[in-house]
């Protein structure tokens, strides 16, 4: 199931999403959608990472310790 959502964009996004959407040969709709979904995990991820940095016990490491750590 889907539900329709309004939304205004100023004329330059719209445009550059018709230009985009007429060289992928997609929609609108189409862009919008994975876009969103996009930014979604990406937001999931940045809230997973943020948790992390403050979490107090979770020991933090140089990007030295860890290529050791992993025999690279």
């Amino acid at each position: 199931m889907s539900v329709a959502i309004s939304i205004r964009l100023p004329d330059k996004i719209v445009n550059e999403l018709d230009d985009l959407a007429d060289s992928i040969d997609r929609s609108r709709t189409y862009i919008i959608r994975k876009a969103i979904e996009s930014y979604m995990q990406e937001y999931a991820d940045y809230l997973i990472a943020l948790e992390r940095l403050r979490d107090k016990d979770d020991k933090i490491i140089s990007s030295d310790e860890m290529r050791e750590q992993l025999g690279l």
